[in-house]
């Protein structure tokens, strides 16, 4: 008989998320800060005592799925209205803040090649936790936070490696080599994830089936992932750029049906994974403590608290400090109608918080590097921390920060239902020919299309009653002619897209309904009785 000891982990793991998720929502808390608080009690369980969270499954199973998502569902034309400060926080704040980390745990008696571990492991921001704590924010704050946490795990993984291969004696440190360990793993990782991407979008026109089409997209961050690590680069990156370039070719070679099926399949993926790490890291909160043998439990915790406060103070210091120093250098007009004053630059400044990849990648540190029990519980300490009390008081910044209200999104999204609607108004008699549909159904058609153009003007107009509406599409040929001209219209939506008049957030709204509604039209009618 096999041991179901597995299947237990499983099946506690599975109810905690859902009933702790629950929860959050019901306490109206973001569920990164109950699931972790959730997952500590678990690990006095018989079942999940002796659970202990692999690195490598974080690193090869958890964040390759979570980023890839992330990265989809991301706004590219935000991230490059952002760039300048997208680069300098993914990059230049995390060398600064395992830089200071690693000042403080030299002065905390750590050698200097440990102290750059603790560093690199409490630097980067974490991309899940970021988007589900700081999810009310407007888009461009938002974007700027999600984009910096999906690229500076790489950069703190390159530091991070180098740290520990000196560590452990394996290399000696020269500039040289840490120089060009940072150019192979960027441009090695952003090329690797743009093989994957071009691979991934040929096999999906060679299989042209929503199952296997389904699972072209499951492999492909891991492909991304795999591939940038066996050319020793960035699998982080390469995830990110397979992901992003994706976002922008998807809705031009993935179908309806098998847009449905993978975005269903994703967000039950990214919710249990989410939600899976988030209890995971709390469940290791025992083992750390019973590991702990070099110093005291109430000095580590001292120490925890002590480079929890530095990485939260370098993070603001550093986005009150960085503005001025770029409005020195940059004083294009363009740049000054993007300034945020001190308030707007709080909530940014604020939002740093630490997950399961900084416990990752503490756990992966090799036994025989001297105080890696202290790193574990600081890590542990630095999330705790972060997750707490900066993700229990960002709605109070929020609300203390004044940011305006952000109507971009539905003044974009009714500038594209315009123009999808008037693309396929032009397209209809074309289209109407090509197929033979007969006068009438055009007219009805017509006048439909008209309606919402209308509505869409004035928005206080009554519109017709869903039921009609329904009714006139029950013919065969309304069918036909409505579900043709949905190309038409996604295709206006794209071009809008690609013009860089909409943002992605708006294509994905109106390509979920689109998809929608050609589903339902080209779904076999129904057999009278």
């Amino acid at each position: 008989m096999q041991d179901p000891h597995v299947l237990q982990v499983v099946v506690v793991v599975g109810c905690a998320v859902i009933g702790l998720t629950w929860l959050a929502a019901w306490l109206r808390i973001a569920s990164p800060i109950v699931l972790l608080l959730g997952g500590v009690p678990l690990a006095f369980i018989p079942w999940t005592s002796d659970v202990l969270l692999q690195p490598e499954v974080v690193l090869l199973v958890f964040l390759p799925a979570l980023l890839y998502w992330e990265s989809l569902t991301t706004s590219l034309r935000e991230i490059r209205s952002n760039l300048r400060v997208v680069a300098l926080s993914s990059v230049l704040l995390v060398l600064a803040t395992a830089g200071v980390v690693a000042v403080v745990g030299h002065a905390l008696g750590l050698s200097w090649p440990v102290a750059w571990v603790l560093g690199a492991v409490v630097a980067p921001t974490d991309a899940t936790a970021v988007a589900a704590v700081a999810g009310r924010m407007p888009r461009r704050t938002l974007t700027t936070l999600r984009a910096e946490s999906l690229v500076n795990d790489g950069t703190a993984l390159v530091v991070f490696a180098l740290a520990v291969s000196v560590a452990t004696g394996e290399q000696l440190f020269s500039w040289t080599s840490a120089i060009g360990a940072f150019a192979l793993s960027y441009i090695g990782g952003a090329l690797a994830g743009l093989v994957v991407a071009w691979l991934a979008v040929r096999a999906r026109n060679l299989v042209r089936d929503p199952l296997r089409e389904a699972t072209v997209s499951l492999l492909t961050p891991f492909a991304a992932f795999l591939l940038a690590e066996e050319l020793h680069a960035s699998g982080v990156l390469a995830v990110v750029v397979c992901g992003l370039t994706m976002s922008q070719v998807g809705p031009r070679v993935i179908g309806a049906r098998t847009r449905i099926l993978t975005e269903a399949f994703w967000r039950v993926t990214t919710f249990v994974l989410n939600g899976t790490l988030f209890v995971l890291v709390g469940l290791q909160l025992r083992g750390a403590v019973d590991r702990l043998s070099s110093t005291s439990l109430g000095g580590a915790a001292m120490q925890a608290l002590l480079v929890s406060g530095v990485v939260i103070g370098t993070r603001l210091l550093w986005f009150n400090l960085t503005p001025y120093v770029m409005r020195a250098v940059d004083r294009r007009p363009q740049q000054r109608l993007r300034r945020v004053s001190f308030r707007q630059r709080q909530p940014l400044a604020w939002a740093g918080f630490r997950g399961g990849v900084s416990l990752a990648a503490a756990l992966a540190i090799p036994h025989d590097v001297p105080g890696r029990d202290l790193i574990v519980l600081i890590t542990f300490g630095v999330i705790l921390v972060t997750l707490l009390v900066q993700g229990l008081t960002l709605p109070a910044v929020l609300r203390w920060a004044r940011l305006p209200d952000d109507d971009g999104v539905a003044r974009e999204q009714a500038l594209a239902e315009r123009t999808s609607t008037e693309a396929g108004l032009s397209a209809l008699p074309a289209i109407a020919q090509r197929l033979g549909i007969g006068p009438a159904v055009v007219e009805r058609v017509r006048a439909d299309y008209e309606e919402h153009l209308r509505v869409l003007a004035n928005p206080l107009m009554p519109a017709d009653d869903p039921a009609l509406a329904a009714e006139r599409v029950e013919h065969a040929d309304d069918k036909r002619l409505r579900a043709a001209l949905i190309a038409e219209k996604r295709a206006a939506v794209v071009r809008l897209r690609d013009a860089r008049k909409i943002d992605d957030i708006v294509l994905r709204r109106l390509q979920t309904r689109l998809d929608a509604e050609e589903v339902r039209l080209s779904a076999p009618s129904p057999e009278p009785d």
